[in-house]
């Protein structure tokens, strides 16, 4: 294994993971915060301020952040979820030291001043409504608002307009000192670099990041429904899915190969049987939506308004029949596909730093591949057959977006899925 794990004085964990034959690095801080920490009232802010250590800091201006990066053939860019905010960077071996300096001036002493604030906001709110009017991107939310009503975990990470509208440049001051810190956070490093000089460096620019975070969130409550809204809309946006296992849950592996199986790829049950043998869709794919403690299994697939109540009858009756039907083959080829997307992805050291660190946010620890490969190669039919029968008892999660109005009630998707499911 190539990896190399230390702490900083603080506390702060920094990984490496050495790729001798690139010329290239990745890296970055990731922290482990995101939309489900936020108070209601403050929804979307963690997104918001991701936005917002990108427009200056105390030695550098917007423009020059972008111009430092640019100016050495480097990419600078940053993503929020619902548990993980992250900053990275992809340089040449010999920028590193530019990069994490980028980094954490961005993030230990960004300027948040309120006349960018005001800008920024309404790039914000141009971002909410493209969403909005992108209707195979949107119903993803209605959905996980389906799933979890009124928790932190179900609301949108860009926020809703009315709470970007109320953010101001002290909440951002106050979400970023109370969750941004050592213990809530990794820095990792991908490709052609000296774990000596990254803890080096990161002792020197990461020393005076706070020890403890705040950060807090409830527990998931899976309590699953429907969200339909019918639109004028050329397709009907489907979206069926059921309680799932967390990332760190034992069946984590059998249930990306059971959704693999179902809807991963053009050999799938559902491409074959949805678009191939019956021409329903253009698009149908199964997913799993793994947090730390949770999951959603989905389908999703778009279709005309004429075909959509058959597209979900159909999904429903593969779905019951995984539960009895899966072979042995299709195990293989769900653990070959998964495999290859692994040990292809090592081949880039953006994922490799990706990797890492959500490894070690989540446990503690790296996980070596032949790790994973070993959780792959024990996986079988029974107990494939077994995670299928184990969602299915759980009560749906519809979301219906498009001309869905005349589509069968919810009621008569909730009763197809276990008495658990039909009694609540």
């Amino acid at each position: 294994m190539t990896v190399t794990v230390t702490k900083l004085s603080n506390g702060l964990t920094v990984a490496s993971d050495a790729m001798t034959e690139v010329e290239t690095c990745s890296l970055g801080l990731w922290v482990g915060v995101g939309a489900r920490h936020e108070a209601p009232r403050i929804n979307g802010v963690a997104h918001l301020l991701e936005h917002m250590v990108f427009k200056g800091t105390g030695r550098r201006s917007a423009r020059a952040i972008a111009e430092e990066i640019e100016a050495v053939g480097g990419h600078l860019n940053a993503y929020t979820g619902r548990e993980t905010t992250a900053f990275y960077a992809k340089v040449l071996a010999e920028d590193a030291p530019l990069a994490l300096d980028i980094v954490s001036d961005m993030l230990l002493d960004p300027r948040l001043d309120a006349g960018e604030l005001e800008r920024e906001r309404q790039v914000v709110l141009q971002e909410i409504g493209q969403a909005a009017d992108t209707p195979d991107d949107i119903i993803f939310d209605d959905f996980q608002l389906a799933a979890y009503p009124e928790q932190g975990i179900g609301r949108p990470v860009l926020g809703t307009p009315e709470t970007v509208c109320s953010l101001s440049a002290g909440d951002l001051r106050d979400y970023l000192s109370a969750n941004y810190a050592a213990n809530s956070a990794t820095l990792v490093a991908a490709g052609r670099i000296e774990h000596a000089t990254l803890h080096r460096l990161a002792e020197e620019l990461f020393g005076d990041l706070p020890a403890a975070s705040a950060a807090t969130s409830e527990p998931p409550r899976y309590l699953g429904g429907e969200h339909r809204e019918t639109r004028d809309l050329e397709q009907a946006h489907l979206l069926i899915g059921f309680d799932s296992v967390g990332v760190r849950d034992p069946d984590y592996y059998a249930v990306s190969a059971l959704s693999t199986l179902l809807g991963g790829g053009m050999s799938s049950r559902l491409f074959q049987e949805v678009r191939e043998e019956r021409g329903l869709v253009y698009s149908i794919y199964s997913f799993l939506s793994a947090a730390s403690d949770s999951g959603l299994f989905g389908v999703y697939a778009g279709t005309g308004a004429a075909e959509a109540q058959e597209v979900l009858d159909t999904v429903c009756r593969e779905l019951e029949r995984a539960a009895e039907d899966i072979s042995s083959e299709e195990v293989e080829r769900a653990r070959a596909q998964l495999k290859a997307a692994i040990l292809m992805s090592r081949e880039r050291s953006g994922a490799r730093a990706e990797q890492l660190a959500g490894h070690l946010l989540m446990f503690g620890r790296p996980i070596p591949v032949t790790e994973i490969v070993a959780e792959l190669d024990a996986l079988d039919v029974r107990r494939l057959r077994s995670c299928a029968a184990k969602l299915l008892q759980s009560k749906p999660t519809l979301a219906l977006l498009g001309p869905v109005a005349e589509l069968a009630p919810y009621e008569s998707f909730a009763a197809r899925f276990g008495s658990a499911a039909a009694a609540q």
